[in-house]
C-alpha cells in the first residue's frame, strides 16, 4: 500500500483511480482508456507542482519515507549470492544491522547496512533501523574478515542514528560505534558507501568512512534530525522546518560542503515513485566507483581516507 506525506496527498486520489482502473477494468475500453489519459496528464501536473522545488524540509521527510526501498531491497537487486552473518560472539544478533557477503557484477564484496522494515511489525523487529552495539559489533566482525580475505565493502546507511535505550549505553554503545569508525580507516580493501535513506548521527557514520561517499538524492545526512535539533535550540520540535534550512542536511549542499563524493539521481519525486530506475542508477553508479578503486594497493585506500576526512568540510576564521 503507498504512503503518502502530506505535501503528496494531492496526488492521491488520481493513483489511487488509476490503480483501480488497471487493476479492475479493461484499460483498452475506450471509455476507460480515455479517463486513463486524463488521469495520467492530472498526476503528470501535480507531480510537477508537488516535487518541483522541495525545500530541505520535504526531501528530509522524501529520506523517511515508508515506501521507499531499504538494503535488503537494494541487496536483493543490486547483488547475487548473499549469505547474511548473524551475531556479534559476544551478546545476540542484532536484526537493525544487517551484513554479511555477496557477489556484484560477479566480484566478492561485503554488504552491511541499516533496515529500518516495510510495516509496523517490521519496524518493531528491526527496531526502526537504529542499530545497539551488538549491530556495530557484528559490522566490524564482517569489516574484519572482508579485510582479511581482500573483500571490498559496501555500506548501505539509512537509520535515524543508534539505539539510545539505557541497554545500549550500558553495553557500549559509544563504544562500539567509535571502533567501527577508527577500524574502518584501517582497512585495505576499497570502502564504498552509500546513504539511501536517513543518515543521522554516529549512527550512521558508524559504517560511513568510505573511500567514496555516495548519497541518493533525496537521502538526508546529519548529525541529528530537524525536529532534535528544534527541540534542542527553541524547545520546540515543531520547528523542524526552519531547523533542516539551517543544518542543510540534502545531497545537493553536503556535496558542495565535500562530505559526500557524488549524488545519486532519484527518479522524479524520490526513490519511492520508482524503485527500478533507482535500483539501475544506483547499480550503475556504484560499478563504476568500485572499478576505480579496484587495484589501488591498500597503504593507498588508507591514505585516500584519511586525507578525505581530514580535509572533510568548509570552515571560515572569524575577526577577532
Amino acid at each position: 500500500m503507498r504512503y503518502y506525506l502530506d505535501f503528496e496527498k494531492k496526488l492521491e486520489q488520481y493513483e489511487r483511480r488509476l490503480t483501480e482502473i488497471k487493476k479492475f477494468y479493461d484499460v483498452n475500453d475506450p471509455h476507460y482508456a480515455k479517463e486513463v489519459d486524463s488521469i495520467t496528464r492530472r498526476i503528470a501536473k501535480i507531480e510537477k507542482e508537488v516535487y518541483g522545488e522541495l525545500t530541505n524540509w520535504q526531501k528530509s521527510q522524501i529520506s523517511r519515507h515508508l515506501n521507499r526501498p531499504h538494503t535488503l531491497d537494494y541487496i536483493n537487486a543490486l547483488f547475487t549470492d548473499f549469505t547474511e552473518l548473524h551475531g556479534d560472539r559476544r551478546f545476540k544478533d542484532d536484526t537493525a544491522l544487517i551484513g554479511g557477503f555477496a557477489r556484484f557484477e560477479g566480484t566478492g564484496v561485503a554488504v552491511i547496512g541499516h533496515q529500518k522494515g516495510k510495516d509496523v511489525r517490521e519496524m518493531a523487529y528491526r527496531n526502526f533501523g537504529m542499530a545497539h552495539p551488538e549491530g556495530y559489533r557484528k559490522a566490524l566482525r564482517v569489516m574484519d574478515m572482508a579485510d582479511r580475505w581482500g573483500k571490498p565493502i559496501i555500506t548501505f546507511i539509512d537509520t535515524p542514528g543508534a539505539f539510545p535505550g539505557i541497554g545500549a549505553e550500558e553495553r557500549g554503545q559509544a563504544e562500539a560505534i567509535a571502533s567501527c569508525i577508527f577500524f574502518m580507516f584501517s582497512l585495505n580493501v576499497p570502502v564504498i558507501t552509500i546513504v539511501i535513506g536517513e543518515g543521522g548521527s554516529g549512527g550512521a557514520l558508524a559504517i560511513g568512512v568510505g573511500n567514496r561517499v555516495l548519497m541518493l538524492e533525496h537521502a538526508t545526512y546529519s548529525v541529528i534530525s530537524p525536529e532534535g535539533c528544534a527541540a534542542i535550540l527553541w524547545r520546540d520540535g515543531t520547528k523542524g522546518p526552519i531547523a533542516a534550512e539551517a543544518l542543510k542536511p540534502t545531497s545537493d549542499e553536503l556535496l558542495k560542503l565535500g562530505v559526500i563524493d557524488e549524488i545519486i539521481k532519484e527518479p522524479f519525486g524520490g526513490a519511492h515513485r520508482n524503485w527500478d530506475v533507482t535500483f539501475t542508477n544506483t547499480k550503475d553508479t556504484l560499478s563504476r566507483n568500485l572499478k576505480a578503486l579496484m587495484g589501488i594497493p591498500g597503504e593507498e585506500l588508507k591514505k585516500q581516507r584519511y586525507e578525505k576526512f581530514r580535509n572533510m568540510g568548509i570552515f571560515e576564521e572569524g575577526k577577532s
